[in-house]
Parts: structure tokens; sequence; C-alpha cells
């Protein structure tokens, strides 16, 4: 596929994205790579967008360089996004609040902290990215288990099978203590981001290294 219909086929799916105001949003492509520049009106948008491109067939990777731009009413105070974002982890019933702590410069949040499973790490930084007045989000929270995992490798495996959206053929998975290593061929960077999603839903596993390809 040529940049140019590639490009096309990009402004399509964020045109599609229902969370996404495209309009606002200008694309460039480079041998497969997107680069999204221009603005929206929440961080939550901007991720939205970044996971639409990663669905469109040909992409081999993104380049985000979205600015965030909130109306002048919709600006918060640093304390007051700071005393919000605690809250909303507080109500999160998935995540051990008592376990993190937030902090917040210039819209900027910062979580630190220790959890036990990965999808405890990010449903904290997906409560506190959708807050108005955040402009990004840094995760420093530790996948401490406390646990070792027992057939790390395996359960990674079998989840890959049984996820309709990867060829699970194409991927290996390499398990050394709580790292995963997963390499081999995909045919989109969602399918990518996928496997990666699935090996951090094992139990045990402290870190993920994607050294998998994309097929364009």
């Amino acid at each position: 596929m040529s940049d140019r219909s590639l490009r096309q086929s990009v402004l399509d799916e964020l045109e599609f994205e229902p969370a996404v105001d495209a309009t606002k949003i200008d694309i460039a492509v480079d041998d497969g790579v997107v680069t999204l520049t221009g603005h929206v009106s929440s961080y939550a948008e901007k991720i939205a967008a970044e996971h639409a491109v990663q669905r469109v067939k040909g992409v081999r990777g993104v380049a985000q360089e979205i600015e965030v731009r909130y109306p002048s009413e919709g600006k918060n105070g640093d304390d007051q996004i700071a005393q919000r974002a605690a809250q909303i982890i507080d109500w999160d019933s998935t995540v051990p609040s008592d376990n993190v702590t937030v902090k917040v410069e210039k819209g900027w949040v910062t979580l630190r902290g220790e959890m036990e499973w990965q999808f405890q790490r990010m449903g904290a930084e997906s409560a506190v990215r959708k807050l108005s007045g955040v402009v990004g989000v840094t995760n420093l929270i530790a996948v401490r288990p406390r646990v070792d995992a027992i057939n790390v490798k395996h359960r990674i495996e079998d989840a890959l099978k049984r996820n309709a959206e990867v060829e699970a053929d194409g991927i290996q998975v390499v398990v050394t203590g709580g790292k995963v290593t997963l390499q081999g061929m995909v045919r989109t960077c969602h399918e990518r981001a996928v496997a990666v999603r699935a090996a951090w839903a094992a139990p045990g596993v402290e870190s993920v290294e994607d050294l998998v390809n994309i097929n364009s």
C-alpha cells in the first residue's frame, strides 16, 4: 500500500471514530509510519485517535504529536485535578487505591505505587486520563506480584489462540522470570497491541518486551 493510500485509510478511520474530531488533526505518512499533529479537546480524545490509527492495516508505527487544548473555561488547577484523580481512583473497586499516589504539574498527572496486576495499573491510568484538565499521564506504577507465575508462557499462548483478533501462529512467546518477550510477525499495529495486552494479562508478568514486526 502506498503512503498516499494509507493516509486516506487513516483519515477515513479517524472520521469514523466517534470519540475523535478528525477536522483538527493533521496526518503525515512516511514509509508506513503515521505522524499525527494538530490539537484535540481532551487527553482521552488524543488516546482514542492513536488507537484508531493503530487499527488501520498497513500502519507500521505511530508518532503522536497531537496537542491537548482545553477551552479556557474547562481548565482546572493542579490541586483540583489531583483531588479528583485521587477520588476517581478510590471509587474504582478494581484498583487498590491505598497503593497509588498522584502528582499533578501543569495538568500532567504522574502516578506512582505498586500493584499486583497489570489491569489494576492500567485501570488507574484509564480513570484519570478522562478527567477535564488532564493533558497527559505518566504511569510509574510498578507491577509486583505476590506469587511467582506458573506456566506463564502457556497461559499467554492459550490466550492468544482464543483471541480472534490475533494470528497466534505468527507470535513466539519467550519468558524469563517475570519478563515476557514477544517476537514474530502480525498484520496490523492493533493486532500487535492485542498480543501485548494478552501478555500483560498473565499473572506474574512484570514487564513485556514487544519485538513483533508488522507485515506490510
